[in-house]
């Protein structure tokens, strides 16, 4: 039996809570129970089949293709009392080539030997496409309008089934899918529910996450689903068209928690800056949640500056650090702290991989990202596989029953952990007073005579030059040897500027950049390449990609 669909359904039958979806134009409040019954028609309807789409079996796979979180909400829930898995497949934009995307979307699907896609809008009009390809569909106001329901069980599926198939943030012509099973999603959303003290009966979660990234469809769609949570639910699209508008739901609605990565808060934070004193009451915000992309405390630090004026309190802020091999949390930093800074010794850090207090020494800050979720065990590797001790720098490793038992890729199923259990984050970090500190992905980080040196700082030196658009700034290794072209390793940084095609203009902002990077980590970078605004490649999510960028700064070389 599935812990995590009994949880759901007990939700499902009591809760008085439910979602609000529509905002600005025509919000719609739909309770769980509501959500649920819905679920239950769709359910039958899947069970039963339709011309030409043959019934869904126990176990398929079923690729969901939708942006409206009414709709979505109750179609998880109805794959899942089918006892199948739900894939969040991702969003073509107005920049889209359609034939580029159904090729990867055709990928995806043989990956996870989907059975069926369920479309719904705005994606509608792309049910020619799908089929054309002959990808068998099913629409979710279809599946809506069915008469039968099912009877809900949760011993449809097994702890170990798959509950979620979670598309990685990689290259989609070459896809990866994390396998989240019912145990895993059980254990960290009991995890999270506890480290975030989370209350039912008087929190109300907002959101604007993308439902095809983890955040957004385990942390604000599953979880207030499963708890019976309040929840306030609108679109990227909406928040990018208006981001106050993520202020005005959390004033409207008193809203308690809500969750974004990095940028957004940064731009939340100019938008907060000029508004009207007295407009909005952010002053039941509780937890503010910062994750999925690195932190910088200058960002936070302008957000609750400028948050102060509508009761936004610092210590609503919670640096968390998580992933889809968890499902999605991994530690989150103590409610009502705020954000805790560990600033380090950066010669200490870059040349012997320890993290010392800085002192009056050049530093360079990381904040403190809390103890792991309860059930879930950390711990730091050396290169030679030995265990590490507080503020030694290593690989982070991760246990326990939130961790995924393994990746679906076009090449067949990979395990994720070792014998003992424990998975390779690929992320480098240590350990303080029993708190995660993440200095930097692996694969990303620039050795320099002998330092190890953390892109992050680098572009968060750039994106401080004059006329650099805010967190558009990208540093890449330039490897030595053949596939370089140098004698030894440096780095190269991108950025975006509104300026990009002004000779002289773009000779001031590499001049910028270049001193500001020097100054902040002291070496030069090989170069500097000045991009218009929407050139940087990045994850359906928007987060910048790094290998990506590093190939298209070789592509303009070439």
């Amino acid at each position: 039996m599935s812990r995590f669909l009994a949880m759901l359904l007990d939700s499902a039958a009591r809760s008085p809570r439910g979602m609000t979806t529509g905002e600005p134009k025509e919000p719609v409040r739909h309770t769980w129970p509501e959500v649920h019954a819905t679920a239950r028609r769709m359910a039958a309807a899947l069970r039963s089949g339709t011309d030409g789409v043959p019934r869904l079996e126990h176990g398929a796979a079923v690729g969901v293709l939708a942006g409206e979180p009414v709709s979505i909400a109750p179609a998880a829930q109805a794959v899942w009392l089918c006892g199948g898995s739900v894939t969040m497949l991702h969003q073509p934009t107005a920049r889209t080539d359609l034939a580029t995307w159904a090729e990867d979307t055709m990928s995806v699907l043989r990956m996870i030997d989907a059975r069926l896609v369920l479309l719904g809008a705005p994606f509608d009009a792309l049910a020619p496409v799908l089929t054309e390809r002959g990808i068998p569909f099913r629409t979710l106001d279809g599946l809506a309008g069915a008469a039968a329901e099912v009877d809900p069980d949760a011993a449809v599926a097994a702890e170990d089934d798959t509950a979620l198939l979670q598309l990685t943030s990689g290259s989609t012509a070459e896809p990866k899918a994390v396998r989240i099973t019912h145990r895993n999603l059980h254990a960290n959303i009991g995890g999270m529910v506890v480290a975030s003290k989370l209350d039912v009966e008087r929190d109300v979660m907002v959101s604007w996450l993308p439902l095809f990234h983890d955040m957004g469809m385990v942390g604000f769609l599953t979880v207030p689903m499963t708890t019976g949570l309040e929840l306030v639910t609108v679109t990227p699209t909406d928040f990018l068209g208006r981001p106050l508008l993520w202020a005005e739901l959390i004033s409207k609605y008193g809203g308690t928690v809500t969750a974004a990565p990095n940028f957004a808060y940064a731009v939340l934070g100019r938008q907060l800056a000029r508004a009207e004193e007295g407009s909005l009451d952010l002053s039941t915000l509780r937890i503010a949640l910062n994750g999925a992309e690195p932190i910088d405390p200058d960002a936070v630090e302008a957000f609750t500056s400028a948050g102060a004026k509508f009761g936004l309190r610092p210590e609503s802020v919670l640096a968390a650090y998580g992933m889809a091999e968890t499902a999605l949390g991994v530690s989150f930093a103590p409610v009502e702290t705020g954000l805790q800074v560990d600033t380090v010794d950066a010669d200490q850090l870059e040349s012997h991989r320890r993290a010392v207090p800085a002192g009056d020494a050049p530093a360079r800050r990381f904040p403190r990202l809390g103890p792991p979720l309860p059930g879930i065990e950390a711990r730091v590797a050396g290169d030679d596989g030995r265990v590490l001790r507080e503020r030694e720098v290593g690989v982070l490793q991760l246990r326990g029953d939130s961790v995924t038992p393994g990746y679906l890729t076009v090449d067949g199923p990979i395990a994720t952990q070792d014998a003992d259990g424990w998975l390779d984050t690929g992320d480098e970090g240590y350990l303080v007073g029993g708190e995660v500190v993440v200095c930097g992905r692996r694969k990303d980080v620039i050795i320099m005579g002998g330092r190890n040196i953390y892109p992050t700082d680098i572009e968060r030196a750039a994106a401080t030059a004059a006329d650099v658009r805010a967190g558009n700034t990208v540093a890449v290794r330039v490897l030595a040897g053949a596939e370089g072209g140098r004698h030894r390793e440096s780095f190269a940084v991108a950025v975006e500027s509104r300026k990009a095609g002004d000779h002289e203009a773009e000779q001031l902002i590499r001049k910028d950049v270049t001193g500001r990077v020097v100054s902040a980590v002291g070496v030069r970078p090989a170069e500097v390449v000045v991009l218009a605004p929407g050139t940087l490649p990045k994850t359906p999510s928007g987060k910048l990609r790094r290998a990506a960028t590093a190939d298209l700064l070789r592509s303009r070389a070439g």
